[in-house]
């Protein structure tokens, strides 16, 4: 099992965060389906403000090539994506097109 967390922002609206809070309160099938088919076992999103980390738990056939090539070819996928960019913007200092940013672990109790 590998753990991978990444960070994005919501966008400062506080009626449009409710509304995004709501859609994953009842994610959609498809959506759930597509992440455990790309080895996702386990995913979280916390928020404070407009700040989210998202903490995703996978097995060894999860890479993120893979789970970009399987979302580019999945129609449900793909409107959930555009639906949610609504919501979202990317993070500062983001690369161009990205919008989940990997977090870099620093600490570790257990290390």
């Amino acid at each position: 099992m590998k753990r991978y967390c990444l960070t994005l922002d919501l966008k400062d609206d506080v009626q449009l965060i409710a509304e995004y809070e709501a859609y994953h309160r009842q994610l959609w099938p498809e959506i759930k389906k597509s992440i455990l088919d790309s080895g996702i076992t386990n995913m979280e999103i916390y928020r404070f403000e407009g700040r989210l980390l998202m903490i995703m738990e996978t097995d060894n056939s999860f890479t993120f090539e893979r789970k970009a090539a399987m979302d580019a070819n999945n129609a449900k996928v793909q409107e959930w994506e555009t639906l949610m960019w609504k919501f979202q913007q990317a993070p500062k200092n983001a690369k161009p097109g990205d919008k989940w940013v990997l977090m870099d672990k620093i600490f570790g109790l257990s290390d």
